[in-house]
């Protein structure tokens, strides 16, 4: 499955930030294998002195993108979890600045720091590999919005690829 063939009501509009960001190129599958590894690769590459760096008072350092990254793909991965066991229960947000300021990304090496992310990817790869395509289609209600299993799997991709590409625009 792509991302072109998700529908409208399998996501709030505000995703389709992330979810337009994921190539056609793979599958689903494939694309949350691939892109860790193309996201990593893409971070050893940084100049050391960058990781720490904030281009502006008040924004995110690389640190703490890598360690938003991790949360909120668990967060993802957990919703997708309950909306693929048919879990009704509307689930709550949450305040991403809030996570950041206790997370203390500052404090870890950049190497435990991909060492989680990949560690979190895997997990969330065995997670998807393991849903049916009934379950991939399965909805569940996040954040007030209607949000699909497989839309889930495609935020996780798209919203890595956002900061991507805002390392390569403000902070290289």
């Amino acid at each position: 499955m792509k991302p072109s063939q998700l529908k409208p009501d399998e996501f709030a509009g505000h995703f389709a930030n992330y979810i337009n960001q994921v190539s056609e190129e793979y599958t689903l599958i494939e694309e949350l294998e691939i892109s860790v590894h193309r996201l990593i690769k893409f971070i050893q590459n940084i100049p050391m002195d960058k990781f720490d760096y904030r281009y502006a008072e008040g924004k995110w350092t690389i640190k703490d993108i890598i360690q938003h990254l991790i949360d909120a793909e668990r967060i993802f991965a957990y919703r997708a979890l309950r909306f693929a066991r048919n879990d009704k229960t509307a689930l709550p947000g949450f305040e991403e600045d809030d996570y950041v300021n206790e997370a203390n990304a500052s404090k870890r090496s950049l190497q435990d720091l991909l060492t989680e992310l990949l560690v979190v990817r895997q997990g969330t790869l065995t997670l998807f590999k393991s849903f049916t395509e009934e379950e991939l289609l399965r909805k569940g209600i996040a954040s007030k919005n209607p949000m699909s299993v497989r839309a889930l799997g495609f935020t996780i991709i798209g919203h890595q690829n956002h900061h991507q590409r805002i390392f390569q625009e403000r902070y290289l």
